[in-house]
């Protein structure tokens, strides 16, 4: 007997069992591919923690080297996590920052040195517009002037911030260019954060 392939019944049955190889296929390439993704999150997750320690463009194994030397541990403060390194036999704390843009999450990583002063720092982003708010990653510059930035005031406010107009260059950072809002998300972020952070400096 000929199969009426013009038929609902067999269209949907069809249809159906299509569904399902596609859905198994998918399933078996994400279990088959998660252990890498895994692998490659967490490696970005150490090169942006060497990118706040000022160290850059190292490839995945010497990242993971570079990483197991400087970084001797980690804690938890507040679902915030802070990384004890010591580079160039100087220890730095590595706090992890998180925090709003204007179009989505904003995060990054601030590195702190025995005098309270900010000894790097890398901020990324979901979804910051492309040349604005995106050059918080973007511009290696940028991160760049938050180099030697006091953070603490005498009493442990936190005096660092993102500001449209630098008054006290000696605490503060210019905002990125055309990005007000997200440079704005950065100063929360870095505020918001660092209180936490301030009864273990």
């Amino acid at each position: 007997m000929k199969l009426n392939t013009n038929n609902n019944t067999y269209i949907i049955i069809y249809s159906a069992v299509l569904v399902v190889i596609v859905a198994f296929l998918l399933a078996f390439v994400y279990q088959a591919l998660k252990p890498m993704q895994d692998a490659n999150v967490a490696l970005d997750v150490k090169k942006q923690i060497l990118y706040s320690l000022n160290i850059r463009n190292l490839d995945g194994a010497e990242a993971e080297a570079k990483y197991k030397e400087v970084v001797a541990g980690e804690k938890d403060i507040d679902g915030m996590k802070v990384y004890d390194c010591n580079v160039n036999g100087n220890p730095v704390a590595v706090v992890q920052l998180k925090g709003m843009g204007l179009w989505g999450g904003i995060s990054g990583y601030l590195a702190i040195n025995q005098e309270g002063k900010v000894f790097g720092a890398y901020f990324n982003h979901e979804s910051e517009t492309a040349g604005l708010g995106a050059e918080i990653k973007d511009s290696q510059a940028w991160q760049e002037k938050f180099i030697g930035k006091k953070i603490f005031d005498e009493n442990g406010n936190v005096i660092l911030s993102v500001v449209k107009k630098v008054e006290n260059p000696e605490s503060q950072v210019d905002c990125v260019t055309g990005a007000t809002l997200t440079s704005n998300g950065v100063d929360a972020m870095i505020k918001d954060c660092l209180k936490k952070f301030k009864g273990e400096k």
